[in-house]
Order: structure tokens, then sequence, then C-alpha cells
């Protein structure tokens, strides 16, 4: 017997003998399948058995009960989902004259289908996990037995689910939380970019494989081509830079005056900082989105005053629109920076300041040196995760200019981002698999931007250390 293979037992054995100690094997499905005794080989095909055998009836009953709920799914629903889903159904919605009244025969729905199709091959995906976890667990159930001479009774699991384990229970239903709210809607919308569910199809529609791809990156006319997704993908990434840094070092210049010694009633500053954050922001949005208007407020004060013999075109001209929605954002971006800047200011160790003064430090090297190496350390993932909200910044674009100003026959104006140009494609266009394909490489820019700064932040590199 080899020292990969020597039981629990023997190895305890050797090491009080002083010979080597071998970890027992983990227990996998591999294993459960190569060195399981027959009641946990059986347990790959009635789930539980092998628990059920070693006095382990609560668990191995739940095993089999799922088992018997994917078996009657399978056989009710979910073959008939699967056989459905290569066609997306070809049945349209029949009508007939009867005694002068017409009666409708119902079609095949392929949005329908596909959700369901999606669904059915998710829980196909779990039922794998849950034939991994009945081998897995009878194996163990065996390895114990044979260790301590009988399997872990329930209390035992209980009481190890409650203390070495917590984090299981406690972890349970947020992730599943996000399967069935993030990862299922994900899968779903992924699988719309490979149809031709459009303004022309909304009920029948099949399958068109890596058209729609070819559609948003071809350099031909239309509503979607190359030029427009680049034009609107450049515009994301410099607004979301803007709002993103602009805001973050005018927050951290606010925050630091106000911080300052000399600098009183400091609490009324921060109150005011609070109170413009407690304001709903499509309320202030909507007022400012009015106001800007040619007949709007701000223009009409400015043709009295003098200052302009025309309105301004805040939101008919590209480059006005660009800078109004990003000085805007500024003010309803820069009170959430200074409250989490002036946090951390009043976290930074004050021995570190007056040692450095003791060295003879200027205002200038201490900021440098001290507080904004702090500063980026702890605000680095924030920044991420700013800039990634800003990429999806749904409210103050869509809200504050609506897109515009958008040239004719276009589908995007010059102030959409990726994500209302996907609302527009979808909800005001119907063309749903376009608006998919947009998703996806949104989702793709995000998360390359997102896992390669990261990466590169001090951060992840550095994590229990200030450097």
């Amino acid at each position: 017997m080899t020292s990969t293979t020597l039981s629990p037992r023997e190895n305890r054995r050797r090491r009080r003998l002083g010979a080597e100690y071998v970890k027992p094997s983990p227990y996998t499905v591999k294993a459960g399948l190569s060195r399981g005794d027959p009641a946990t080989r059986a347990s790959a095909l009635v789930f539980g058995l092998g628990n059920i055998i070693r006095g382990q009836y609560v668990k191995g009953f739940i095993l089999l009960a799922l088992e018997v709920a994917f078996i009657a799914f399978m056989a009710t629903t979910g073959v008939s989902c699967l056989a459905k889903l290569p066609g997306l159904g070809d049945q349209e919605q029949g009508r007939v004259l009867v005694d002068g009244f017409w009666e409708y025969t119902q079609g095949d729905n392929s949005v329908v289908i596909l959700l369901y199709g999606v669904c059915t091959l998710v829980i196909c995906v779990a039922f794998v996990y849950l034939w991994t976890l009945s081998v897995r667990c009878a194996y163990k159930a065996q390895c114990l037995q044979r260790e301590r001479g009988r399997a872990p009774r329930l209390i035992d699991d209980v009481r190890e689910l409650l203390d070495a384990k917590a984090y299981e229970p406690l972890m349970f239903l947020p992730t599943l939380g996000i399967l069935v709210f993030t990862v299922l809607p994900l899968i779903f919308m992924i699988s719309m970019a490979f149809t031709t569910y459009d303004h022309d199809h909304l009920v029948l529609f099949d399958w068109a494989g890596l058209d729609n791809f070819a559609t948003v990156f071809s350099n031909e006319g239309g509503t979607v081509n190359a030029g427009l997704f680049l034009s609107v993908l450049g515009w994301t990434l410099v607004w979301a830079f803007f709002a993103t840094f602009l805001n973050f070092f005018f927050g951290l210049f606010l925050a630091m005056a106000i911080n300052r010694r000399t600098t009183r009633i400091k609490g009324f500053w921060r109150s005011c900082f609070s109170m413009s954050i407690a304001v709903p922001q499509f309320v202030s949005l909507l007022v400012i989105h009015t106001m800007l208007q040619p007949q709007g407020a701000v223009n009409r004060l400015l043709q009295e005053w003098g200052w302009a013999d025309s309105p301004l075109p805040f939101f008919t001209d590209a480059t006005w629109a660009r800078v109004t929605v990003i000085i805007v954002n500024l003010w309803v971006g820069i009170p959430y920076t200074v409250m989490q800047v002036t946090g951390i200011l009043q976290n930074i160790p004050a021995d570190q300041y007056e040692a450095a003064r003791i060295d003879g430090a200027n205002w200038w090297q201490i900021f440098t040196r001290i507080t904004m190496p702090y500063i980026i350390f702890v605000l680095t993932p924030y920044l991420i995760t700013t800039f990634t909200g800003n990429v999806n910044n749904f409210n103050v674009i869509y809200l504050l200019s609506g897109g515009d100003p958008t040239p004719i026959g276009d589908s995007a104006g010059k102030t959409d981002l990726l994500i209302t140009w996907l609302y527009k494609l979808t909800v005001d266009k119907n063309d749903y698999n376009l608006g998919a394909v947009i998703g996806i490489m949104t989702f793709v820019v995000l998360a390359v931007v997102s896992l390669i700064t990261y990466r590169n932040s001090g951060s992840y590199k550095n994590e229990e250390t200030f450097r």
C-alpha cells in the first residue's frame, strides 16, 4: 500500500511512530467513484443512498427528493422546453371565423421559449452539481465512518454549519439571489444577441448566429454600425473618466479645505453637502433640464442681463451638451466624494503629520507623501466602482440631455452612453438583438478596465499593508 492510499487510521498510527504523515485525499467525485464502496458508487444513480445507509437520513432524503423533483420537472416540462429551444418555435397565431366571430388559436412565443429553455439549461447545470454533491457527501460519510466508527449525525452537521462552516448558510441566500437575479438574466440577455429578435420579429424569431455582431461592427450605413458604435464608446469612456476624476479631485479639495484647522463652522459646510445628497437625483436633474432649455430660466436671465444675444445651445450643440452634462454631474457627484474623503482624512494618523513637520516638510510634500498616497490606497476600489457606475450612469444622461443632440437617421445622440443607447434600441425601437450586443460589449469594456486597474493597484497587491 502506497502512502497516498493509506487510511486515516493508518496515517495516525504512522505519525505516532514518527513516519511521514499523509493527509487523506479530498472528498472528490473521482475519489468517491474509484475508492468508494458500493453504497457510495450507487449514490451516483440514487442520490443520498450512501448517506441513508449510514444513518444520515435527513441529508439523504433531501438529496433524493431533489433528484425526484428534477426527474419530474424534466418529464413534465423540461424536455419539451429543450426540444423547442433549437427552433424557438414556428407556429404562428391563427384565427378562424366561426358564426361571425373570430376565434384565435395560440401560437408559439419565441421569447417565452427562449426564457424557459435557458432556465431549463441552468436547472440541468444545477442538477450536475447536485450529482457531484451526492457522490462527495456519500464518500465523506464513508471515510468518516471508517475513521470515527460512525458517520456524523444531524446534530454534528448542524454544529459544523454554525461553527467551522458558518459561511455556507450565511452565503447561501446571497449566492442564490445573484444566480437568480443576475446570472440568469445575463445568460438570457446574451442569448438574445444571437437571435433575430427585433421590431420586425417581436413574437416569432430564430437564431441568427453572429449576424448581429457583424451588423454592429460593419461599416455599412444604418441605424447601427461600427462608426456609431466607436463614437458612442469613445464618448462613454471620456465621460466616465471626467465624471470620475473631476468629482474626485474637486471633492478632495473641498474636503481638505473643510478639514483644515482654521476652517470655521465645519459642521455647517458638511451639512450642506449632506443635504444635497438627500434631494432625489432625478428631481434635481429634471429641474436643471428645464432650466437649461432655449426658453428656460438660465437663457432668459442671460438675455435679460445682456450677457447673451441668443439662447445658449446647452443641448443643441454637441460640444456644449457634453460639457454641460459633465459640469452638472460635478454638482451631483462631488458631495459623495466629500463625505468619503472626510472620513479618510479624519483617520490618517496625526503622528505622521507631526513627524513630517518636524523633518521640515512643507504642505505640498505632506500632501504628496502622506495624504494623497493614503487616500488613493483606500479609495482605489471606490474609484473603480465609481468609474463603472459612470459608464452605466443612465440617470444623468437620460434625464438631463436625453442623449441629445441626435443627428437625423442615427439611433444614438452625441451625449448618449452605451447604456442609454441600449435603452433606446430596446424600449424605443424594439431591436432587442442589437441592444443585447451593445450590452455584451459594455460588459466586456467594464470587465477589462476594472480588472486591469484593480489588479495593478496597491489595494490589490498590498491588501494588509499601506505603503
